[in-house]
């Protein structure tokens, strides 16, 4: 059953299908930007389908999770074959919806624009500041739900620690299988 055979749904599910945080939800429906209804004699939150896409649109907010129910996954890497590659075989094998990016501006305009709920990047980016590009993706409600994996060829577990500490939520040592990848994503989806 796909997102779209549903007539009403929860603040929850609502959140993955933006992938936005479940209390950004919250607040869009208190204030009276999502429109809906309580569950009489309890604090649950219900929105019908035609408000959740009445309100997608007005925001600018992709359909594409709405109508599928896909992971979006976003891959960011400045070897333009690991994009394609990686972009043809998960696009074959899973049913994610899957764009790719080859540098640190794009992979900003696409996070605004596609709204990942997962995004993998390459630590390898030319300037690529982890820091800051993780404050950014941490401190945007719409993007609070995002996962992001560091990929990285050499990576010691050490290094890989570190990358906890910036935020990201997991890491990909190059050379990778594709078995890795759909673990890692699965993995990283899971916590949303």
């Amino acid at each position: 059953m796909t997102m779209f055979d549903k007539d009403v749904f929860t603040t929850g599910e609502v959140a993955k299908i933006c992938n936005v945080a479940a209390r950004t939800v919250s607040k869009w429906f208190d204030s009276g930007q999502l429109q809906g209804y309580r569950i009489p004699g309890s604090k649950d939150r219900r929105i019908p389908v035609a408000n959740l896409m009445q309100f997608m649109k007005s925001h600018g907010i992709p359909l594409d999770g709405l109508m599928s129910g896909a992971t979006r996954v976003l891959i960011c890497d400045t070897d333009q074959s690991v994009c394609d590659t990686l972009g043809q075989v998960l696009g074959d094998e899973t049913n994610y919806d899957v764009r790719t990016c080859s540098d640190q501006f794009a992979l900003g305009v696409e996070c605004e624009r596609f709204r990942p709920h997962v995004v993998l990047v390459d630590m390898g980016l030319p300037s690529f500041d982890a820091s800051g590009f993780m404050k950014s993706v941490r401190g945007v409600d719409d993007l609070s739900g995002t996962r992001v994996v560091a990929m990285c060829g050499g990576m010691t577990d050490g290094q890989s620690a570190s990358l906890g500490r910036f935020g990201f939520d997991g890491s990909l040592r190059k050379p990778f299988t594709v078995r890795q990848v759909i673990d890692c994503i699965e993995q990283a989806n899971a916590v949303v």
